[in-house]
């Protein structure tokens, strides 16, 4: 008990100390690479930020989960999972730039990459442990085992190899080419098992889900959901061809969403939120994509007929417009019913009980009827054990008489 407050206590300082060095580390790429390249507009500068913003939440995640959670080890992942994608920046196109223009930059910078190049492996292990911070089951092992192999091969053997540790960038200063040949099998070895690994963590996860109830479920339920908000990056990409922007902030946003549920998922806050929240995004996604095919079936057409000769027509997308917004109440009824009844059959199933009940209350004033009504009421839509109706008696007040009912 006494280590483990120790361990509480510690855990704040830890977490925040070590987001301190990844922020000093961010800084000092931006300070390196982005600064000193004369060739980068006020944009581009700019721009560096929000393609860091996921490497940022994973460091910020980690950091909380480790001051709050410091026995579970998912924060600990998380923070080096950010941290790896910071270090990769020593081998980015503004950190090539600058290092082959300036040879004076030391070795350092290799090591550096190298380690950042190792977060796929730690996103493995981060599948695999989630959400408890232990394995499923004992069988797992060999997994974890080989995945911990992969990585001490992959740390030991990249920073080491003859030549450009990355296309654009200068050959490696700290290269051992005595060596090349073992390790150029020892890292090859590490990227073959790594596919592997990796499939078997997601592995372990499904299985994982199929036997999890509670909480437990409800943690690999939003972790699911910040991986399915993954699929929505190509739609960024026809954002960038708006504004490079916009589409740059828009997936690290995309991005960002992975870690910010899975710190939500191991702190437990408002963890039973995320049906609702699933609900809500099916709705509000099949939404849009209704009403933006109607939209732009309209323009097209109501263009063709207006103004035949170039197409375009103001008339048109005003029309269209307004009938969308007519569209969006009725349209959003009809796609929640959709969704409730198909994926959501309960709750649906429950909300038709009640609205009949509320409908017969209206009309009925037989209270021993009303009793029995209400009983089976609570029974459809909450399934309890058992369930009891007490009736309390009116009580006389100083000012008036009022009649009640404790359910």
């Amino acid at each position: 008990m006494r280590g483990l407050g120790r361990s509480r206590r510690a855990g704040p300082w830890l977490g925040w100390s070590a987001w301190l060095l990844a922020a000093a580390i961010l800084t000092l790429a931006f300070a390196l690479f982005v600064v000193r390249d004369d060739t980068l507009s006020a944009t581009d500068r700019i721009g560096w930020f929000p393609r860091h913003l996921p490497a940022l939440a994973f460091v910020t995640v980690g950091a909380v989960v480790v001051s709050r959670r410091p026995g579970n080890v998912i924060g600990w992942l998380c923070y080096a999972i950010g941290l790896a994608q910071i270090l990769a920046g020593f081998g980015s196109k503004q950190a090539q730039s600058v290092l082959a223009e300036d040879p004076s930059y030391g070795p350092g910078w290799v090591v550096l990459y190298e380690l950042g190049e190792l977060c796929w492996v730690l996103l493995a292990l981060l599948l695999l442990l989630f959400p408890t911070g232990r394995l499923p089951s004992r069988r797992w092992r060999p997994v974890a085992w080989a995945a911990v192999a992969v990585l001490v091969l992959a740390a030991l053997s990249s920073p080491l190899l003859p030549g450009p540790p990355a296309d654009g960038l200068r050959p490696n200063p700290i290269a051992i080419p005595a060596l090349e040949g073992v390790l150029r099998l020892a890292y090859d070895t590490a990227g073959a098992f790594l596919f592997g690994v990796i499939l078997a963590a997601l592995v372990s996860l499904i299985a994982r889900f199929r036997r999890a109830t509670g909480s437990e479920r409800q943690q690999l339920k939003w972790f699911a959901y910040g991986t399915a908000l993954l699929l929505l990056l190509p739609a960024t990409g026809l954002v960038g061809e708006l504004s490079s922007q916009a589409g740059n902030l828009a997936a690290a946003a995309v991005v960002s969403s992975l870690p910010v549920t899975i710190g939500i998922a191991v702190l437990r806050y408002r963890l039973y939120d995320i049906d609702r929240l699933v609900n809500r995004t099916v709705v509000y996604g099949l939404l849009t994509v209704l009403l933006a095919g109607v939209y732009a079936g309209l323009v097209f057409a109501l263009s063709q007929l207006l103004n035949p000769a170039d197409h375009q027509s103001a008339l048109a997308v005003a029309a269209s417009t307004m009938v969308v917004a007519a569209l969006f109440q009725p349209a959003r009824r009809r796609i929640q019913d959709l969704v409730d009844r198909r994926f959501n059959r309960r709750r649906y199933d429950a909300a038709r009980t009640v609205a009949a009940f509320s409908a017969r209350l209206r009309d009925q004033i037989e209270l021993g009827t009303l009793s029995t009504e209400l009983l089976a009421v609570v029974d459809q839509t909450m399934q309890p054990t058992t369930a009891s109706l007490w009736l309390r008696p009116p009580k006389e007040t100083s000012k008036s008489h009022a009649t009640g009912w404790d359910y």
